[in-house]
């Protein structure tokens, strides 16, 4: 895994320079340089094995990496990576799991290679399959293409946002980078807010793609590529989530999710270094363990988080998976002592404000800290197995919210008269009701921070100028199920989970995969029928993984959270309570979070 950075342009001078008429301003490369190595330098901790830098003759492309080695070790993985005629440079982040069998067909074609790495991989495909390339490649990436003798780039996000991708469009070119703050170091990128972002983050506690914090800075979103030339960008979308109606028997369904998860962990053990996997010791990652178990060589290592409190305590149930299993089992147990400053540095390293995210990161230094470079998480089950309470409150949701419909010309009314007497979860609630129908507002109502006035209200003092509302699109599946599972896929999970995931674990130099999130393992379980994929309590991953003991599947079902709330009370007071209007309660624990994030990261990076 690694970082990548770069700067194109496209000017009058760039044009004279190419045709040998003129020469580019000194000063110019200068300033493109400095900007390039800020950039750079601000992604190190996401690949500390090695970095690199290209210019392009013209300095209408500058490009540069940060190296975490996984497949490859050798220099011969070296980036930003040259074709062998120099008209094509790439910069990479991610790992291409099938990258083998498309070598081998290449160089079934005539195509002869110069490293082991899957980079060269993903070159040599562009050069022969163009933008076509990206429905080849099985994994997560994030990667840029220089074409010198066209003068344009093409950029590609794997299919669904594992991997992130930062952009600016400037006046005369493309500023892009693997992180925000990234952007931000190149000194293009103004420093203001983005209203849209932060009203999406005040509600949702992440913000939702393409949007970013910062005006003018865009994410890629999942599944789409991009096209620079002559300053203009193209944006097309080469994937979209598509629940099919194909296989509604529950034999086939199990023989189907079976065989897909077994072969997309295979996928994912695919290393020149030793693979270990996080274990909380709920279904999820359990199944991941059991199947990884089973396809490894040699005991594998297992890392997991515990606390004292037995409220919030899982590490009795992930020893006893570890043990069951035979891993090599690493657990930390976690105090409000031991976490406070590792939260202070926790600020410093997100590249974007989240509710989220400090579990992954306290585990993902442990791991590190043993000397791991690549663990799998069992991300992604929850969404597509049915385990999250959204698929049985959604519908009691909308029908609530149809029967009142008819009683809507009164709450309006009385909802606007008193608001500022209700709670924060009847605020969000009366957010829904205001949007009966839409299952997409009931969702954000369930996920939600603020409510809409509340988020509106601080948006508004904080950018001292109103937003612009937010519009909510509804998912088109074919039954009500699919559609929950597409909102928690696209939502929930894109923005703020894999987002956090990334950032998290790349903060320690280390690789997080997620066998769940796999485009190929997603295709083939979409065909099997919502009544049988989508059974309460993730029954067919269940059946599908009948390894799994039966003290796992019987354990009632709790997320994974740090106790914040005791610990904001009792031991962490000196935290600072961030302003706010007094009708804006900051309880529970979480409204009080965002905004302690969201104010030191302003403090950091905005104006």
């Amino acid at each position: 895994m690694c970082g990548i950075a770069g700067i194109l342009s496209h000017t009058a001078q760039d044009d004279g320079l190419a045709n040998g008429t003129t020469a580019l301003d000194p000063n110019q490369i200068k300033r493109r340089a400095a900007s390039l190595k800020a950039m750079q330098d601000a992604l190190l901790h996401r690949g500390p094995d090695d970095k690199g830098a290209y210019f392009s003759p013209s300095y209408s492309a500058g490009l540069a990496h940060t190296r975490l080695s996984i497949i490859d070790l050798s220099e011969g993985g070296h980036q930003p990576m040259n074709s062998q005629d120099k008209r094509y440079t790439i910069t990479y982040n991610g790992e291409i799991y099938n990258y083998k069998k498309l070598r081998s067909q290449l160089e079934l074609e005539g195509e002869k290679f110069s490293s082991n790495s899957d980079t060269e991989v993903i070159l040599k495909l562009f050069i022969k399959k163009g933008a076509a390339c990206v429905q080849l490649l099985r994994g997560m990436f994030a990667f840029v293409i220089w074409d010198e003798q066209e003068r344009s780039a093409f950029a590609a996000r794997d299919a669904l946002g594992i991997k992130p991708f930062y952009y600016l469009k400037t006046t005369d070119g493309l500023v892009f980078a693997s992180e925000l703050r990234s952007v931000l170091a190149s000194g293009y990128s103004s420093k203001k807010l983005s209203k849209r972002g932060l009203m999406s983050y005040l509600l949702r506690g992440s913000v939702a793609e393409p949007a970013t914090l910062v005006k003018n800075v865009k994410m890629l979103p999942a599944g789409t590529h991009l096209t620079w030339k002559a300053g203009k960008v193209k944006l097309t979308r080469y994937w979209n989530i598509g629940f099919k109606d194909t296989h509604g028997s529950r034999f086939k369904a199990v023989e189907i999710t079976r065989n897909a998860l077994e072969h997309s962990v295979r996928a994912h053990l695919v290393s020149d270094v030793p693979v270990a996997v996080f274990l909380s010791g709920g279904i999820d990652s359990t199944a991941i363990v059991a199947i990884a178990s089973k396809l490894s060589k040699s005991p594998i290592n297992t890392y997991s988080l515990a606390f004292e409190d037995p409220e919030w305590n899982e590490g009795d149930i992930a020893k006893r998976v570890a043990k069951h299993f035979g891993t090599n089992h690493t657990e930390l147990v976690m105090t409000a002592e031991l976490a406070k400053p590792l939260f202070k540095q926790f600020l410093t390293d997100i590249d974007q404000p989240t509710i989220d995210a400090f579990n992954t990161y306290c585990v993902s230094k442990l791991a590190s800290d043993h000397g791991e470079k690549v663990v799998l998480s069992g991300l992604g089950g929850d969404e597509l197995f049915a385990g999250y309470p959204s698929f049985e409150r959604l519908p009691e949701m909308i029908k609530k919210g149809q029967l009142l419909s008819k009683l809507n010309f009164l709450i309006k009314p009385l909802s606007r008269s008193l608001y500022k007497l209700l709670s924060q979860r009847q605020r969000r609630i009366s957010d829904a009701l205001n949007n009966s129908g839409s299952l997409s507002a009931a969702h954000q109502s369930l996920r939600g921070i603020f409510s809409v006035s509340e988020a509106y209200e601080l948006t508004e003092l904080i950018c001292k100028k109103a937003p612009k509302s937010i519009s909510v699109s509804e998912p088109r599946h074919q039954t009500q199920a699919d559609n929950i599972s597409h909102l928690e896929l696209t939502t929930y999970l894109r923005n703020q989970l894999l987002r956090d995931s990334d950032i998290a674990s790349m903060a320690w130099g280390l690789e997080l995969r997620v066998p769940f999130i796999d485009r190929v393992f997603i295709d083939q379980i979409s065909e099997i029928t919502a009544n049988v994929r989508l059974r309460s309590g993730k029954q067919l991953l269940i059946e599908s993984v009948p390894e799994l003991p039966s003290w796992v599947v019987e354990r009632p079902k709790q997320g994974f959270r740090f106790p914040f709330d005791a610990w904001f009370e009792k031991h962490w007071q000196d935290m600072p309570l961030p302003a706010s209007p007094k009708w804006i309660p900051l309880k529970p624990w979480y409204r009080r979070w965002s905004l302690i994030v969201l104010n030191d990261w302003k403090a950091r990076y905005a104006k």
